[in-house]
């Protein structure tokens, strides 16, 4: 798949095969992942794969919108490193890049996917608090690992409906607003 045809086919898989993922291909989505930018190049980023059926079903009661991730072949968690991640702690300033630096894995992963026909869906946990500490407790993460997002994988059982165009050229912005 061309990387123009995945930017604009790639849409949300809530409904999979029953059909595992072999390991070697995940590793292989999660590597493009890997290569995501970062600020400062610090890739804090961290993947958790799971596939136990007993976990996925229940995640609809840690993250609500995430009922169907029972029938996936696995979900991972994207999480971030809080400590590796570029931040600033000061008096005047505090803030940290983890989340975008998460959010840029998060879609490349799905891209990735996308190109060796796995289908995939976001499903936030950052910045749900809630979300974030269950996660948390459940997989006994460290407390300086973010879970950002959850992202079920598998191979579709239908064929994502494409919207008709995206494309709004009156977004666009050239010089001022």
């Amino acid at each position: 798949m061309e990387l123009m045809e995945g930017l604009l086919t790639r849409r949300s898989v809530r409904r999979y095969q029953d059909k595992k993922i072999d390991k070697t291909t995940l590793e292989e989505i999660i590597k493009a992942a890997q290569f995501s930018p970062t600020a400062h190049n610090k890739q804090p980023w961290e993947f958790l794969v799971i596939d136990d059926k007993e976990f996925m079903a229940d995640l609809r009661h840690i993250q609500r919108w995430t009922s169907f991730a029972k029938d996936a072949a696995c979900v991972i968690i994207v999480c971030g490193d809080v400590d590796k991640s570029f931040n600033r702690d000061k008096d005047d300033e505090k803030w940290s890049f983890i989340d975008v630096d998460c959010a840029i894995a998060t879609q490349s992963l799905m891209l990735a996917a996308w190109a060796k026909g796995i289908g995939s869906c976001y499903c936030g946990a950052a910045p749900m608090q809630r979300v974030v500490d269950t996660l948390r407790e459940r997989l006994h993460l460290p407390e300086n690992i973010r879970p950002f997002a959850i992202v079920p994988l598998g191979y579709p059982a239908e064929t994502p409906k494409q919207p008709e165009d995206r494309y709004k050229p009156e977004k666009i912005h050239w010089g001022k607003w």
